[in-house]
């Protein structure tokens, strides 16, 4: 059974972090598609928990500062997720610029854990698949291809 775990829930509801996937990547509102869902739909295997950071209700009205409390936490939740993660899958949709994407790439691109799906579109696909190459990531094409890489990691 899939289990899915968003912000603002805390990370403590998590007992074994060793089968636990941090759902990394475009979530622009109004422009990337709900892709996670997708993911988890598709995952219906085994003991397994994705930590998903698209919230259910995001407030647009959040002034994006480290003195907003409820901003704050959230940029803190996702950062503590794919520290505890065993696996960071990671999606650039091509419809998006995905700025905290590449961000948090740039972050974890050392940890052994990221499997990065970066398809034809994505405007910074270059950069990407530079960075992926120089740290040895394993990168797939197409969301269905990132979702067999999940798969084969907690079979």
């Amino acid at each position: 059974m899939v289990h899915i775990l968003k912000p603002p829930q805390s990370l403590d509801a998590v007992t074994d972090f060793k089968r636990t996937v941090f759902l990394a990547g475009s979530i622009e509102m109004g422009t990337a598609e709900n892709w996670q869902d997708d993911v988890a739909q598709s995952l219906e295997m085994g003991e397994l928990t994705l930590l998903n950071p698209r919230r259910d209700v995001w407030d647009l009205t959040w002034e994006q500062t480290i003195t907003n409390p409820s901003f704050r936490g959230q940029v803190a939740w996702e950062l503590e997720a794919q520290e505890k993660a065993a696996m960071i899958a990671m999606y650039f949709a091509p419809s998006t610029k995905s700025p905290i994407t590449l961000l948090e790439l740039g972050l974890f691109a050392r940890s052994n854990k990221l499997v990065v799906c970066c398809p034809d579109g994505f405007w910074r696909k270059g950069n990407v698949e530079v960075v992926c190459d120089r740290y040895q990531i394993p990168t797939v094409r197409t969301l269905d291809a990132l979702i067999t890489a999940i798969r084969q990691q907690f079979a």
